[in-house]
């Protein structure tokens, strides 16, 4: 063997000279003077087990220290962003007979002794982080064979649910855990913000550009047993039938792996649990991989019970106007006690609650009291401006300045009191002042308006937002990608002209329902409570 070789191999197949000893290791190098190329290394030592005692795993070992050589002086990353999901370029699944090999390579052997190998066939997998470029060797589960298998062979998840007789959502968090590993390569999310702004957003807001998860608030029934005085929409909208229903889910299912996001469907009214099919399509939306959420009034444990059997929800939300008299008046005698109690219900049941305020003229001064009453009760508690249409039209609006104090008290009450959430966009305003660290806004993402999530109404009408009417759509007549992809829905998504310039344009954008409510034109005004200086 050559100088130059010799010392390639003593290089590369560090594990093999360390497991073998320098007796036996020089014994194989001068056996093997007639294979000088480090690649030929593996064969040769099999070829030699006849003649030199060596350890019956030993080949195997070398061709994982042949194949982690070759991934951490190659770059077989091709820099190109992927268009579907893919298996990492790195990435090598090495078949060996031997367990326990990859653990050799981890470690200190004099301090941490790795498990002695055992005869029994495996996968070894080699890659490295398409982001962290770490090196990664393991051996593989069951779990990322699965993964693999679905990505090469281009199985849709729905089919391999059948096929391994498991959940969508079960073959989804294989992929996403694969993802998150780097084993496979998933093309960015294409809910992507408008990069045509003209003031291009600071490093800080970058993250707010892009969403990975898109909600489908579905006002599946206009039922409901409660009559609030703020409500949105009273009018009568048929549902729709419930294998209409189900062809809406599979039109959303579509459109996630279209826009590559994963799916949420949040189910509200009217009250959702008055729809005759509710159960069966709770079911059937988690089934297909969408995470499922209910925005709802109290119900009684036993309905809950029977909900919670088939798939736990992200979260339930229920609403609470105030403190008791002022909250009983708008949404009726009784309401405050029984949202209390059924929050009390939901803690018992490990189950996230949320409650939404609607902020008028006359309730702004029990908002935190209302916080610090729910503190020990909800998981998470904050507000929405009202929206002055349907039922609304007959409340008042709080004063500008009365509200920017208010923005002002409750961004610093949300600093003691862990349940008070930040949603309000304007309040990005107050964190710019304070130099703090900006927040999402309404949806995470500023005004998310026909951006990460729409509204659709019982009768399939779909609304960039449910506050206000924002036709875009009706999914009984167009795909919901369609819909997404129209001129009137980007319309919505860029928001005013007069935010265009706006340095805090990803996080904000104000709210178009307020500046519906106050007759003002949605696409060129501006919010009328924006306190920003010029």
């Amino acid at each position: 063997m050559t100088g130059i070789c010799n010392e390639k191999v003593q290089s590369v197949f560090s594990n093999c000279r360390r497991i073998l000893g320098k007796e036996t290791w020089d014994r194989v190098l001068a056996a093997l003077d007639t294979h000088p190329e480090p690649r030929m290394f593996p064969d040769a030592l099999a070829s030699l087990k006849a003649s030199i005692p060596l350890p019956e795993y030993i080949d195997d070992l070398a061709r994982l220290e042949w194949k982690v050589n070759q991934i951490r002086t190659e770059d077989a990353d091709s820099g190109k962003t992927p268009e579907t999901i893919t298996v990492n370029p790195t990435l090598s699944l090495i078949p060996v007979s031997w367990k326990h090999l990859a653990a050799i390579f981890a470690g200190d052997f004099n301090k941490d002794p790795c498990p002695q190998p055992e005869a029994s066939p495996v996968h070894v997998m080699i890659w490295r982080h398409p982001i962290t470029r770490e090196f990664h060797i393991r051996e593989a589960l069951d779990i990322d064979l699965l993964a693999l298998k679905i990505v090469v062979e281009e199985i849709d998840p729905r089919e391999a649910s059948k096929m391994g007789r498991t959940s969508v959502k079960a073959i989804q968090s294989a992929l996403k855990r694969a993802v998150v590993q780097g084993i496979l390569l998933s093309p960015p999310s294409r809910i992507q913000r408008d990069i045509s702004i003209p003031s291009r957003p600071s490093e800080t807001l970058e993250p707010f550009q892009s969403a990975d998860i898109f909600t489908l608030q579905w006002h599946i029934t206009q039922t409901c047993d409660l009559h609030c005085r703020h409500c949105y929409d009273r009018s009568e909208r048929h549902p729709m039938t419930y294998d209409a229903a189900l062809a809406v889910l599979d039109d959303f299912y579509g459109f996630c792996r279209g826009m590559n996001v994963r799916g949420q469907v949040t189910f509200t009214g009217g009250n959702p649990l008055l729809y005759p099919h509710f159960l069966r399509l709770y079911q059937d939306a988690s089934d297909r991989g969408f995470g499922v959420a209910i925005l709802g009034n109290p119900t009684p444990e036993a309905q809950m019970e029977k909900i919670f059997e088939k798939t736990k929800p992200l979260f339930f939300q229920i609403s609470l106007e105030g403190l008791a008299e002022h909250n009983d008046y708008i949404r009726g005698t009784g309401h405050f006690i029984r949202s209390l109690a059924f929050l009390d219900q939901l803690r018992k049941m490990d189950i996230y609650s949320m409650v939404m305020l609607t902020l008028t003229r006359d309730n702004l001064d029990q908002v935190l009291p209302l916080g610090e009453l729910l503190r020990d009760r909800a998981d998470f508690f904050t507000f929405n401006r009202l929206s002055t249409i349907g039922e609304g039209k007959d409340l008042l609006m709080p004063e500008k300045e009365t509200f920017i104090s208010f923005l002002h008290e409750y961004e610093k009450a949300a600093e003691t009191n862990p349940i008070l959430g930040l949603k309000d966009n304007l309040i990005n305003i107050i964190r710019q002042e304070k130099k703090a660290a900006f927040f999402g806004g309404c949806t995470g993402y500023g005004c998310g308006a026909a951006f990460n999530f729409v509204s659709l109404l019982p009768d399939g009408e779909v609304h960039a937002c449910r506050k206000f009417p924002s036709l875009i759509g009706n999914i009984r007549r167009q795909s919901l990608f369609d819909i997404y992809h129209s001129d009137l829905a980007g319309k919505y998504r860029r928001g005013s002209q007069a935010c265009r310039d706006c340095s805090l344009n990803p996080v904000c954008r104000g709210c178009l329902a307020v500046i519906y409510s106050y007759g003002l034109n949605v696409f060129q005004d501006k919010d009328p409570f924006c306190f920003l200086p010029e």
